[in-house]
């Protein structure tokens, strides 16, 4: 999704949450200070599955679903539970707020990071993202991309995990230790999964694809118009 279809969808996040644009455009400099330009044939996922893999309480049950899929990218947290239940991961997708240090040992042994820039997380940039390996740390923004850093469309981890998937040609996308209703999420993230859900409904539609978080509750999804 280039920046121009993913704009208008940008500016009604921006809007419901009150976020300033100026925040993120700040954070993606930050971050495009350390970036380099990323070698995206080692991400090839055409004709393959793509397991994208969230961070919700059910994932430890089912974290063997990952098994067979070609590739593996995995949101924040979910990388943890990924790797300690035996299977490796292709991408990790993260704004750094919980688990930063897997992020720098994965880039550091070689496996890619996606980094996100965003207006709330630039001291966590800064304290991080020089210690990762370059050659293997993806910057992203939900800005307007300059530079080595990149925009795929998403809002979310799990969701800007599928939206990268979906941009390096995968298949099909398995959505696996996924949940929109978490009572224990505090309202400001229970806001966030409804922007995930209501992302990956416009993704699907983009697709022609089906994505199993989204059955049973289509019907009461505030569809984002297809660009």
């Amino acid at each position: 999704m280039n920046f121009q279809t993913w704009e208008p969808v940008y500016e009604s996040i921006l809007a419901d949450f009150g976020y300033p644009r100026d925040g993120d455009e700040r954070a993606r400099d930050v971050i495009a200070a350390y970036a380099e330009p990323f070698d995206f044939d080692r991400l090839d996922c055409r004709g393959e599955t793509v397991a994208i893999v969230g961070a919700a309480p059910s994932l430890p049950a089912e974290v063997d679903r990952v098994d067979d899929a070609d590739r593996v990218f995995a949101a924040s947290t979910a990388t943890d539970v990924v790797r300690e239940a035996g299977f490796s991961v292709d991408l990790m997708v993260t704004d750094l707020d919980k688990n930063p240090q897997t992020a720098l040992e994965l880039t550091n042994t070689g496996t890619p990071v996606a980094a996100h820039a965003h207006g709330d997380n630039v001291p966590l940039i800064e304290a991080w993202v020089p210690k990762f390996e370059s050659a293997h740390t993806l910057a992203t923004t939900q800005a307007e991309p300059i530079d080595a850093v990149y925009n795929f469309g998403g809002f979310t981890d799990g969701d800007r995990a599928a939206f990268l998937a979906d941009a390096l040609g995968a298949a099909k996308l398995r959505f696996v230790g996924w949940e929109f209703d978490d009572p224990d999420v505090s309202e400001s993230k229970a806001k966030k999964l409804r922007w995930a859900e209501r992302l990956l409904h416009l993704l699907e539609r983009r697709r022609g694809e089906r994505f199993s978080p989204l059955d049973g509750r289509r019907d009461s999804i505030d569809p984002i118009p297809t660009p």
